[in-house]
């Protein structure tokens, strides 16, 4: 995935690591996972805001995200990340069915592609698409994270830790 250039950018040490939440002066841009933080933060209003929010819905108090977005991409994949925007809290939808929910179910591989380019990871829900068997196949920040999300929205169990 490439690192879209920000002006304004703010790292958030999540639960499921380092996010780089990175801003215009209207609108949210990227929310890429890192291994670490790689710079000084250089807020604004809109990276502060992308945080609280963040916090809140890591924190189980927020269901729906309402930023400010510039999906920079194609027409396609801003139609995919668009579609995945509709997808509530503690649903998913499978790879099929959000190519036929874009008008063309042979478009499944696009829109998969797409979805795994989403810039904007756990805000635009992309860990809410699964495979049709219910299979948590592919996930740019990786299966561990998309497990956790969705266990944290209460779609999976959550796991027990042997003592």
């Amino acid at each position: 995935m490439t690192l879209l250039h920000t002006p304004y950018y703010f790292f958030y040490q999540s639960p499921v690591g380092w996010i780089k939440l990175g801003a215009s002066d209207t609108g949210l841009m990227l929310a890429y996972f890192m291994k670490a933080r790689e710079e000084d933060d250089r807020p604004n209003a809109v990276t502060r805001e992308a945080l609280r929010q963040l916090e809140a819905y890591f924190e189980g108090r927020l269901k729906s995200f309402d930023l400010p977005l510039e999906m920079q991409g194609t027409d396609f994949q801003r139609s995919v990340w668009t579609e995945l925007l509709k997808i509530p809290f503690g649903k998913t939808i499978s790879y099929l069915a959000l190519s036929q929910r874009l008008g063309d179910e042979k478009a499944i591989r696009a829109a998969a592609r797409a979805n795994g380019q989403n810039p904007l990871p756990v805000i635009v829900p992309c860990h809410r698409v699964i495979g049709s068997d219910g299979s948590l196949t592919g996930y740019s920040g990786g299966l561990w994270r998309k497990k956790w999300l969705l266990q944290h929205e209460g779609l999976l169990p959550q796991l027990e830790l042997p003592l």
